[in-house]
């Protein structure tokens, strides 16, 4: 496993669906790499509804946290881009956190981030750092990515789907 001082430093604030949707794949682990995925109040009990095993995977890698009071400028984005409250409180935490990076598959909750200047992240993107990483070999990544429509709530558009997998492939 390939590990630097800053991706242990590298603080992840996740909203539900990613965790979810790599507990579906069986990929959660790929989490670990990180060294904190904070998980707001409103995202644990959504993940403890749907996929409660996630939480207890990780040990003490994921950490329940409270989100802060939302300033007037994040109650103004929270409203702009109709976010969900597990998508809200994960934003507000990571508007607190400089350098923290939102997990997020929500397209939403993205642009938000991007309007307050907070890099994110989603299930694609912690597959694809994982083979970067050499967490996960080339064959089995192209299985997980194949396996999304199947095993999986996340939607992705099949064409994009398939593009991706392309891409992987000629690595």
């Amino acid at each position: 496993m390939v590990t630097n001082r800053t991706d242990l430093e590298t603080i992840i604030v996740a909203d539900a669906g990613p965790l979810i949707h790599l507990t579906e794949l069986g990929a959660l682990r790929f989490l670990a790499d990180f060294g904190r995925v904070l998980v707001p109040d409103a995202v644990w009990s959504e993940v403890s509804q749907h996929r409660p095993d996630a939480l207890l995977q990780l040990g003490d890698v994921l950490k329940k946290i409270a989100p802060p009071p939302p300033s007037p400028e994040m109650q103004s984005v929270g409203k702009l881009y109709t976010l969900h409250r597990g998508e809200w409180e994960a934003l507000l935490v990571c508007s607190q956190m400089k350098g923290s990076r939102l997990l997020t598959d929500d397209t939403a909750a993205r642009l938000a981030a991007q309007a307050i200047q907070v890099a994110s992240t989603g299930t694609i993107g912690i597959l694809l750092r994982a083979l970067r990483r050499d967490l996960c070999r080339k064959a089995d990544l192209i299985a997980l990515l194949e396996s999304i429509p199947i095993s999986t709530s996340l939607h992705l558009r099949p064409s994009l789907l398939q593009q991706i997998i392309a891409e992987v492939a000629s690595i």
